[in-house]
């Protein structure tokens, strides 16, 4: 039996996570690599932290910026949706968290139009 997290969660969001990644389809994409912009919102019970001031009963956002990084810089892959879907068990896997948002964006995606940003974005809960 599963049971349904509450509709409305505590979050801790971090925004504008950016490093050089060589993902794509194409291969000047993985020989030169490109900016890749991360977003996360992790979705937990801020209770414990808030009631103890307590950093280690909540999700340290330094450590997941430093684990996004790698990540982004990481092994290559074509999609960003494989992307995020790596970046979300990771996070899922690291992090004392219910569930979290995350969302890719690749503003020099190979586009031959011009457009202001690519992005995909995932909502993953903890299993």
């Amino acid at each position: 039996m599963t049971h349904s997290l509450p509709a409305q969660r505590d979050r801790i969001t971090l925004t504008g996570i950016t490093a050089v990644g060589h993902h794509g389809v194409f291969e000047h994409e993985r020989r030169d690599g490109q900016p890749f912009v991360v977003d996360v919102v992790l979705h937990l019970d801020l209770r414990p932290a808030g009631q103890s001031d307590d950093l280690t009963r909540t999700a340290h956002y330094g450590e997941l910026a430093e684990q996004v990084t790698e990540l982004i810089t990481g092994d290559p892959l074509n999609l960003i949706e494989a992307l995020a879907e790596r970046l979300a068990s990771s996070i899922l896997s690291s992090f004392p968290v219910d569930a979290v948002e995350v969302t890719v964006h690749k503003p020099k995606a190979p586009i031959e139009v011009p457009f202001g940003d690519v992005a995909v974005s995932i909502y993953r809960e903890r299993t």
